[in-house]
């Protein structure tokens, strides 16, 4: 049980050691222009160090034409680089016939990631996975006698041409061509053939693609050859895992702090069912490396199968985010940032299924992962909750990468208080967490006080003990410097960012803000943490928002300077000009410091009124909001019955939909809507969305809404309505959902069916005189 009186918790914070440098393969020569290296502990970038942060974004699963909002909505979550796959299957469909057409434009792509400020690590393949068919490899190469992923002569006769025509794609875009390419990674998931890892980037290299990073993905135990650095993954929850466990057992140690870089259970079911190979030993997860800690699939959601559901939610990606933060990490990796959807070939879609020897039946069309960015441009929580702590990386990235760690308690045990410092000796952030998710939550903690001591001695964390609630997931900055000559000693409030000399912190809801000076001062807030709670110092003003408006700052380049945005909608930058994507007709933005005046496209414009500091605009756009819509639901017969199939012998997805409920949904004309959403809530087993004869939409039920994108079907859509079909739940099948909505009753529901238009508005600011 929690002593309602505890002790301060105590740790020694020291200096780290000085990292190992040169044994390392990776990197760029001294001199090169904004020269990229890696050491044993971090990655430097012209001389500093330098805490990347990467989102997977697929552009061959996102129409060409959503590509820059969906790469400006990135960089406004604070990426500052993305990851994307090459999938062979797309790029080859007949051997010896490219395309990187259209949404395939791969060059176009990254050239477009660079003029929103993001870097690019390419994801070569040749074997890709994401849950493409046959892992990305085409089907006329499955076809062959071949040992493939090996330095079997006649695979890599087949490789060649696929990696010379990717580096001919990205020639002229690579980091020493002045390009945004920083990266790229050989293969994935491969556990066992190190020596073929690193033929593969010789490969790649002998054609002429020289990049500073070269990586390979690490977790399974995996053998990565001394050329590759390993990067790592971990999830919240497991599509892949079968349907009679309730929590993956690798998954809680995502939730404490840890230095263990991999995740045994992730590619496990492929190793066990197409190689017979069983998990990776636990002692292989805690090998001491002489690489930095490098993720690249932190789960930004999580994928459904037929056969389980899982529902991690906002809460889930941004506690494991900061988690792994608190644990190390020196670059995060997001899989998914963005979702698509899956590709439809000569012979209907892509995905990987049972019948294409996968453990795993998944939906065929939607690859939406309930990422950040969802499949159609939605806008999640988690994209604001990891927007907080990219902002915080941006700002002092630099001095957290270098930093050690130390634990300082809380194991399995959930009465525990889990707790970490990373630190330089001097300074550092102090990690706190009672946030699991709920299948398996931990408990508050009462009178919690720490006192951290560094090697010139000790700072006690707040001043008086206080409560943590449970379900919260903190880092609190000890000794940072505002400025040259004033310190701030501790605060329990998150750093989010700095403009100017403007510092901006995020309060906790439950946890008295407090803020104190190196000299023990504390700092007076004139007002409740919120948009105008401002504290002057010398040379300094703090800024400490609530957590409802720290979900909704941005920073921003907006009218040629950087500038603070609050926003009720999702924004990006583009050219200078603020994007607004509202699914309410009426939305305020508030930015600092002001532009003289806002030239609105798509919206009437209010004049601005000043609140200060921030000078904010309403705005109603055109042709935005949603619509409620009228369905009748013509009930079907009883639920087909269940089928097993694939190497594990798990559930098959169904295929006979003729006894399928139906309705019929008449939809308006969406006007000039910059995207039309079809939101269902609804229950059941599994849907089909059709306009005439056309599949534009399937989805596996698991608890949250259906999103169908009408914009690109308008004409069919607008003559034919749109058709569903769905199978009805039935518990006794035994497919696995999460705890918070296995209750439903067996049978089909269509709750609500609602027509959500998104609007574009485009505000071009003035750019100040000076």
């Amino acid at each position: 049980m929690n002593d309602p009186n505890p002790a301060p918790r105590e740790l020694r914070a020291t200096a780290p050691p000085g990292p190992r440098r040169g044994h390392l393969p990776l990197g760029e020569p001294e001199g090169a222009p904004d020269r990229i290296d890696v050491n044993a502990r971090w990655i430097e970038r012209a001389g500093r160090p330098w805490f990347p942060t990467t989102g997977e974004i697929h552009y061959s699963r996102i129409p060409r034409n959503r590509w820059n909002d969906v790469l400006g909505h990135a960089r406004a979550g604070g990426l500052d680089s993305i990851a994307t796959y090459v999938f062979w299957r797309a790029h080859e469909p007949e051997p010896g016939r490219f395309d990187w057409s259209g949404d395939l434009d791969l060059r176009a792509f990254v050239r477009l990631a660079a003029e929103h400020g993001l870097d690019v690590v390419v994801r070569l393949g040749p074997w890709a996975h994401g849950e493409a068919r046959h892992g990305g490899f085409p089907d006329w190469l499955v076809a062959r006698d071949l040992k493939a992923r090996t330095d079997d002569p006649d695979y890599l006769a087949l490789v060649r041409p696929l990696y010379a025509a990717a580096v001919a794609q990205l020639r002229g875009l690579t980091h020493a061509e002045g390009g945004p390419v920083i990266a790229a990674q050989v293969d994935n998931e491969l556990y066992d053939q190190p020596g073929h890892l690193a033929t593969l980037r010789a490969l790649a290299e002998e054609l002429g693609l020289r990049v500073p990073i070269w990586t390979a993905t690490g977790w399974g135990g995996a053998q990565v050859p001394d050329t590759l650095l390993p990067v790592y993954g971990a999830y919240a929850e497991g599509f892949w895992e079968d349907a009679d466990v309730e929590w993956p057992a690798f998954a809680p140690i995502h939730f404490r702090y840890s230095e263990v870089r991999d995740d045994l259970s992730v590619g496990a079911d492929l190793r066990e069912a197409l190689d017979g190979v069983a998990a990776a030993n636990p002692e292989d997860a805690t090998a001491a490396p002489a690489t930095p800690f490098a993720t690249c699939e932190l789960g930004g959601g999580m994928h459904v199968a037929y056969h389980r559901r899982p529902l991690v939610t906002g809460e889930d990606v941004a506690a494991l985010a900061l988690a792994k933060i608190g644990s190390g990490s020196a670059w995060q990796g997001y899989y998914m940032y963005a979702g698509g959807t899956q590709r439809s070939g000569s012979q209907g879609p892509e995905q990987e299924s049972h019948e294409s020897g996968y453990p795993n039946d998944v939906p065929a069309l939607t690859y939406d992962f309930n990422a950040p960015i969802g499949e159609h441009g939605q806008i999640r929580p988690h994209h604001h909750f990891l927007r907080r702590q990219h902002l915080w990386l941006r700002e002092d990235g630099h001095r957290i990468a270098a930093m050690g760690v130390q634990i300082g308690g809380g194991g399995e045990d959930p009465e525990e208080l889990r707790w970490s410092v990373r630190s330089d000796g001097r300074s550092g952030y102090l990690f706190l967490t009672t946030y699991q998710p709920p299948k398996r939550p931990l408990a508050s903690q009462p009178g919690v006080q720490f006192t951290v001591h560094f090697d010139d001695g000790p700072v006690t964390v707040p001043s008086e003990p206080v409560d943590v609630p449970a379900g919260h997931s903190l880092v609190w900055p000890l000794r940072y410097p505002l400025t040259p000559d004033l310190t701030l000693r501790s605060a329990t409030a998150q750093l989010l960012t700095r403009l100017d000399d403007l510092v901006v912190f995020a309060a906790t809801d439950g946890i008295p803000a407090e803020l104190v000076l190196g000299d023990g001062t504390p700092v007076h807030l004139p007002s409740p943490p919120g948009p105008n709670c401002i504290a002057d110092l010398p040379g300094v003003r703090l800024l400490v928002l609530d957590e409802a408006s720290a979900n909704r700052l941005y920073q921003l380049d907006l009218a040629g300077r950087e500038r603070l945005v609050l926003a009720d909608a999702p924004v990006h930058a583009d050219r200078g000009d603020l994007v607004v994507h509202p699914e309410t007709a009426r939305v305020t933005v508030a930015v600092l410091p002001a532009p003289p005046a806002f030239v609105a496209e798509g919206a009437d414009l209010e004049p601005p009124r000043d609140e200060s500091p921030w000078r904010t605009w309403t705005l109603t756009a055109h042709d935005t909001g949603p619509v409620p819509l009228s369905a009748e639901l013509k009930p079907g017969g009883p639920a087909p019955e269940p089928r097993r199939g694939g190497p594990m012998d798990r559930l098959s997805a169904p295929d006979d939909y003729s006894s399928a409920a139906e309705i019929r949904i008449d939809v308006p004309d969406f006007g000039g809507a910059d995207r039309a959403l079809l939101r269902l809530a609804w229950t059941g087993d599994t849907g089909r969305a059709y306009a005439g004869d056309r599949l534009i939409g399937d989805h596996f039920w698991h608890g949250r809404v259906w999103d169908v994108d009408l914009t690109p079907h308008r004409d069919a859509v607008a003559e034919h309505g749109v058709r569903l079909e769905l199978l009805p739940w039935r518990r006794e099948t035994g497919v696995w959902v999460d705890p918070a909505v296995r209750d439903v009753a067996d049978g089909t529901t269509l709750d609500a069916a609602t027509l959500v238009r998104v609007g574009r508005v485009r505000l071009h600011a003035e750019e100040d005189p000076s």
